[in-house]
């Protein structure tokens, strides 16, 4: 009885694990699970899975920058210790049909990040420093040694919009619907975005960088 008692309750007990696909992780996964959620925490904080780009369903021209070296944004436009927090030199030719422009630049990758946000912008030629500091432009600032890509997005306008929503030197998680509203201009007239430009580089605190 005893030795059918035992076959029985190990039978049940095979069953029971086979049903529920349950089994004990062995001390190597465990360890692998946990390395993998600390992984996957620090990239989602500075910003891996948060990488965007907006406006791609619209046409494109040329943006280009003195302030942009070997894809790297210069140290002149950062808010460091090294930087002046100076917004970077702009250049562009005149998209026609476009009476304003507006300007975004967003970190890469960190949700909407906002580093530069102005509006009714008329000149195609901007020197490095044109932007108000603080209240429009506030440069690259990182540390911890991690490297962000910076975007720089010039959106060519038929006509001025009220406004440029988005917080300055904070993340903006409904960045892209802020730039969509653009295409209403400040008379309710849609269809307000021509086309873009994009310029982009990277950057790294000089405590950080590699020597």
């Amino acid at each position: 009885m005893r030795k059918t008692g035992f076959i029985a309750l190990f039978l049940t007990a095979c069953m029971l694990a086979a049903f529920t696909g349950c089994s004990t992780p062995t001390a190597k996964t465990a360890e692998s699970s946990v390395t993998s959620a600390t992984s996957e925490s620090l990239d989602r904080e500075h910003g891996a899975f948060l990488s965007h780009t907006y406006l791609e369903e619209y046409d494109t021209f040329e943006v280009t920058s003195s302030s942009l070296e070997n894809g790297v944004w210069i140290d002149i436009t950062s808010n460091t210790h090294l930087g002046e927090n100076n917004s970077p030199q702009l250049s562009w030719s005149p998209v026609e049909g476009a009476s304003v422009y507006a300007i975004y630049m967003v970190d890469r990758n960190s949700n909407g990040f906002l580093h530069w946000k102005s509006n009714g912008i008329t000149e195609t030629e901007l020197p490095c420093g044109w932007a108000p500091k603080l209240t429009e432009y506030n440069g690259p600032h990182l540390g911890h040694g991690y490297t962000h890509t910076f975007d720089i997005y010039v959106i060519a306008l038929k006509a001025p919009v009220e406004r440029l929503r988005g917080a300055i030197n904070g993340a903006n998680p409904k960045l892209d619907s802020f730039i969509q509203e653009l295409d209403t201009d400040i008379d309710g007239n849609t269809g307000n975005i021509i086309s873009y430009g994009k310029i982009s580089g990277e950057f790294t605190d000089a405590r950080y960088r590699n020597t």
